[in-house]
């Protein structure tokens, strides 16, 4: 699992013009390949509709969308199970999404009503659900990373087969906390797969501005480490190479880097009025390499689904979403009793979470 570098750099307009994994399209079903669109979709119909809300007015805070990075999230969390971790970052609603946390409840904790994920309390840079693997979200860059590698450490005394998985952006890569985990990862051959979305840019900065290397992937070699790059708007690249690292990190052979070179569509957070880049840039990685477009030229044109199907799941989409912001809009607020609670964790038989 040797770095092998495509034919792109998420910080310039460029269409790789790189061919679909069909190898990986060949061993999804039907199903498969159609709860991997709904997952997409969901997240893309998701980000959207925060977008509206948060500029009419209805939702506050400072909200990062995960718009045109879908096929990361799903392609990897669409081979995790219930035994595998994920931790995310301040843009973790697509990971949320895409590891199977409800949907109706992610809305709700952004509305800050008690029946969110986190009661209301954490709001979208901290929604977690650890019972679906979901170890959070966090505000801080980088902060998931030694997160996962602890998760990791847990699967493996006890032997659990999972594997605990770390999403972050290009930029987290420069903190200590990267290479500290990195370090121990490799040392203790841990279950840990660590994936870079290279969007190109750190915040406001094009990456190879903070970056000597064109590609984040070669780092793991300080730890001998394995590693490997996707086409991160190429959902089954991303699925084939996740794939070859998961197992890689199930059999007992140790951590992996995976550096997905992807692009945001939107700005680093709504209402960012994205003087970093191009218009012109940003223009041609949304006409030309939308994940979800791609996916399903492939898919229609190998006749894996029909158009149709797709096009129903849109509308189920959508409707899911509307029910969802409505049923969020009429629930309560937390009790103010509720203020302390949630704050320390205690074991069971100690009096519960206070």
């Amino acid at each position: 699992m040797r770095p092998t570098p495509i034919e792109s750099n998420p910080g310039r307009s460029q269409n790789t013009g790189q061919n679909t994994g069909e190898s990986s399209a060949m061993n999804l079903t039907r199903e498969q390949l159609l709860d991997a669109y709904r997952k997409m979709r969901m997240i893309r119909a998701f980000e959207e509709k925060l977008g509206e809300l948060v500029a009419a007015g209805k939702m506050g805070g400072f909200m990062h969308l995960y718009a045109g990075e879908e096929a990361v999230a799903v392609g990897v969390c669409a081979q995790l199970g219930q035994r595998d971790t994920v931790a995310s970052t301040h843009r973790g609603h697509g990971h949320c999404i895409a590891k199977g946390v409800d949907v109706g409840a992610m809305m709700a904790e952004l509305f800050g009503r008690a029946s969110g994920t986190c009661k209301g309390k954490g709001g979208s840079m901290h929604i977690a659900d650890v019972e679906k693997g979901m170890l959070g979200a966090n505000g801080i860059v980088g902060a998931g990373i030694p997160l996962t590698t602890g998760a990791a450490l847990t699967a493996k005394l006890k032997r659990s087969g999972g594997v605990a998985v770390a999403f972050f952006g290009d930029g987290a890569t420069n903190q200590g906390a990267f290479h500290e985990s990195l370090n121990m990862a490799a040392n203790w051959k841990l279950p840990a797969l660590y994936v870079v979305e290279n969007n190109g840019f750190g915040e406001f900065t094009p990456t190879e501005f903070v970056v000597p290397v064109k590609d984040i992937a070669v780092r793991a070699g300080s730890y001998a480490m394995e590693s490997a790059i996707a086409d991160g708007m190429d959902f089954f690249d991303v699925y084939e190479k996740a794939g070859e690292a998961l197992e890689h990190c199930r059999s007992g052979h140790g951590p992996v880097l995976l550096e997905c070179k992807t692009y945001r569509f939107a700005g680093h957070f709504v209402g960012d009025p994205l003087v970093y880049r191009s218009k012109e840039e940003a223009e041609d990685w949304i006409q030309n390499r939308d994940p979800l477009d791609r996916f399903e030229s492939h898919c229609v044109e190998a006749q894996l689904v029909d158009a149709d199907d797709l096009r129903q799941i849109d509308h189920a989409v959508q409707e899911e979403l509307e029910a969802a912001v409505e049923a969020a809009e009429a629930a309560p607020f937390p009790d103010l009793s509720e203020i302390t609670t949630d704050v320390y964790y205690t074991p069971p038989g100690e009096g519960g979470a206070r």
